[in-house]
Order: structure tokens, then sequence, then C-alpha cells
């Protein structure tokens, strides 16, 4: 199966609009949860799936995704980030993920705006050195998008990473359009809601009966394909611990996209959960 695939801003870094986040999910400890979790890589990249977001802040997720992708290193893009107010200690960051990524990051990130500015300035410096493709920059909350803002307006990124679902909506006011107008990418964190859209309510299958058009079986599907459907997104990165996962998640990377009545659809089933 082939998934569709869309520009990461100036970078002009192609990936596809389905990737992996690592959140919780890659921060294995012990044997048995490690070999599980080289087995969710695994399976992202067995499907195209070859986005995958980590950070220093998610434990063992950075180590273990560079186990993971040891001897698949060419078929994976690897999205990391800086995460700390320390000038060393962030020069140890950098430097122990080029270290663990065979020596270049797709992707590095500033993580929820930690000392951005003295941060841009050293990935700038990588990127300078070709070590690094992309440069982008991450927020959670709503109340830190003005400073968000101001570094889209900066010129120096090329990505952020913000949460869009149907119940977390402020980006479609101002750092969607923003990043549109800026050719940044926007990677969407989140996408289930933390896992709240799936774990509160399921519609049933006659609920998505008018969306099998587009592909969709499931509820993660309609809310990945909802997200994506936006096409001012550029990749989704929803987490999961289940192998089997992967392969439904992929589904909802490939065209036709949803117009107005099925994202209007997915919306009012989304106000039930």
């Amino acid at each position: 199966m082939t998934i569709d695939t869309r520009r990461l801003g100036r970078g002009a870094l192609e990936v596809p609009v389905v990737g992996l986040g690592t959140w919780r999910v890659l921060d294995a400890r012990g044997e048995e949860q490690e070999r599980r979790a080289h087995e969710v890589v695994h399976h992202a990249l067995d499907r195209g799936l070859s986005f995958v977001d980590t950070s220093p802040m998610y434990g063992n997720a950075e180590r273990v995704l560079a186990e993971a992708v040891h001897g698949r290193r060419g078929e994976a893009l690897v999205a990391t980030k800086l995460w700390t107010r320390d000038d060393a200690e962030a020069r140890h960051q950098l430097e122990q993920a080029l270290k663990w990524y065979a020596g270049r990051v797709e992707l590095y990130q500033v993580h929820n705006l930690v000392a951005w500015p003295e941060r841009l300035d050293l990935l700038e410096s990588a990127r300078e050195a070709g070590k690094v493709r992309a440069i982008g920059a991450t927020h959670y909350l709503p109340a830190a998008f003005d400073e968000l803002e101001a570094v889209m307006r900066s010129g120096r990124i090329d990505a952020v990473q913000v949460p869009y679902n149907p119940h977390e909506r402020d980006v479609e006011r101002r750092i969607l359009p923003l990043a549109a107008d800026h050719d940044i990418g926007v990677i969407v964190m989140r996408p289930f809601g933390e896992g709240g859209l799936l774990r509160r309510w399921w519609p049933s299958e006659d609920d998505l009966r008018p969306l099998a058009g587009f592909g969709v079986r499931t509820w993660p599907q309609a809310l990945l394909k909802w997200v994506l459907s936006d096409l001012r997104t550029t990749v989704a990165i929803p987490a999961t611990s289940r192998p089997e996962h992967v392969a439904e998640n992929a589904v909802a990377g490939a065209p036709p996209w949803f117009g107005p009545a099925e994202r209007d659809l997915v919306e009012r089933l989304a106000g039930a959960a």
C-alpha cells in the first residue's frame, strides 16, 4: 500500500502524511517491551510510515528508536528535539542524537519553545554542517501560540508541531493560516486527543458508513483522515503500542480526502465522545 506524501516546508523534505509518534509507546523498559517497540517501528517502516517523531523528553524513546532503525536507517525520516535551558546539555543532546542516528537528523525541533533563540542558533549551525535537514518548533498549549507565531514569522524554521483534532481546533484560527502563508510544514500531534477521542465513545459501523467510500472503516481512521483532509497539514503522528494498528492508521494516509460534509460528520460524531 502506498500512502500520500507532502512537502515539509522550506526544507523541501517529502514526508508521508501519516507517521509514528513515540511518546510513551517507545519509552520501553526491559527486553520484552523493547522487542515490542522495535516491532511497532518495523511495521511502520514496512508500510511506508517512515516519519518517526521522538524527543529526549520521552524517556528511553530516542535510544529505543535508534536501535529499532539500526540497519534500516535509510528508510527512516527521524524527527527529534532539543529540550533544555542549559547550553551544554543542548549540545550533548544534539551530539547524542547524531551518534544514534548515523550522523544526521531529518528534522530537529525545539521542544515546547524552551530557550528557542539559543537552540535555533545551535540547530542552524548543525544544518550548515549538513547534519540536520530541516528545523522546527513545537508547543501543545494555545497560550503559547503567540510566541510560536513569532518564531514562525522569524523565517528560521521549516515546521511546527501542534495538537489538532475535532476537540482541539485552536490552530485553525492562526497557526494553520500562518503556516500556509510562510510555507511552513505542520506536524499534527494528538490526532486522537491523547486517546480521549477513542476511549469515551466509539461510533458504530452505521455511523461510519457514509465514509466508506474514503477507505474509512474505523473511528481512528476517520479521525486521522479528518486531520489530513485539511491540506494545510503535512503529517499526523499517532502513537500506538500495537503493530496491527500501524497498518490501520496507514490506510487513512491515502486519498481521497474528506470534503466539508465528511469533516462535519466526523465533528458531529466526535461531539458525542
